[in-house]
């Protein structure tokens, strides 16, 4: 991996990771394309700078970080179904990542749900995340153990989660960005206490890379959020929907007509 490399990765982690198009399918895609080794230091990577990302929700949404007590609590209750559901079920979650054509599949057929998403859960009664109560919460944080299949958006699980229980577009990708401070920080934290585990020891020219990676996510992702959420409140899921599908469509006949397509 080189700087290029590290930049065009951290462009797609910016715009994907809060979008409902699963960030994995695109660095799929893009890895294979620029032809990039998946060993464990680009794997690493594609982890942490997720750190880069998490930045942005925590400066655009500053004052909501600091509002009340019970803002934390609400994520707390919401990020310990993934918590749990991470811990014991961490070894098939590997293994299914190593799966391209189940990212493929689950692209596709995420898609094909987030055409029907709009005109399912049209009656929102709940506008802000203030009233959320702690039920709605563990309830969301249950659809977010759905995206640990790889290819099904963490983003677009926990919307589609909020939205079942009757918050508006806003509220909805709004709660799942807070959600997804705890959830990255967790996963970067034990990614990299995993790789220093199996005896690895990070090089100067990889903390560069690691450096420029946060750095270019945390801007990319600063406009990408901005820009969601303005368009979801205008048009919706179904052009998510019909891109989520095309996208999977590639990946499954990439892998179908026998592409060796390396999961990061």
């Amino acid at each position: 991996m080189n700087i290029i490399h590290a930049i065009i990765l951290a462009i797609i982690e910016g715009l994907t990771e809060f979008l409902p198009v699963s960030s994995t399918g695109h660095m799929i895609i893009a890895s294979s394309a620029m032809g990039i080794a998946s060993n464990d230091f680009v794997k690493l990577f594609t982890v942490a700078i997720q750190l880069g990302a998490i930045l942005s929700v925590v400066v655009l949404y500053f004052k909501r970080f600091f509002r009340t007590f019970d803002f934390y609590i609400k994520l707390l209750v919401a990020f310990i179904p993934a918590a749990v559901f991470g811990l014991l079920f961490a070894k098939k979650i590997d293994e299914l990542m190593e799966s391209a054509l189940t990212v493929g599949i689950t692209l596709f057929i995420g898609g094909i749900i987030l055409l029907f998403v709009d005109k399912w859960f049209n009656q929102p009664i709940i506008e802000e995340e203030k009233d959320i109560n702690y039920l709605t919460a563990l309830k969301i944080g249950f659809f977010q153990c759905i995206s640990m299949i790889p290819g099904t958006s963490r983003s677009a699980a926990t919307i589609v989660g909020g939205m079942s229980q009757k918050l508006t577009r806003k509220a909805a990708a709004e709660f799942s960005f807070f959600l997804a401070v705890p959830t990255m920080f967790a996963a970067t934290a034990k990614k990299l206490l995993d790789f220093y585990k199996e005896g690895h020891v990070i090089s100067g020219e990889e903390i560069k890379l690691l450096a420029i990676g946060n750095v270019v996510a945390f801007i990319v992702a600063l406009l990408a959020i901005r820009t969601f959420i303005t368009f979801l409140e205008r048009k919706g899921f179904v052009l998510f929907g019909w891109y989520r599908i095309v996208v999977g469509a590639i990946i499954i006949g990439l892998y179908m007509s026998g592409h060796n397509l390396e999961v990061i």
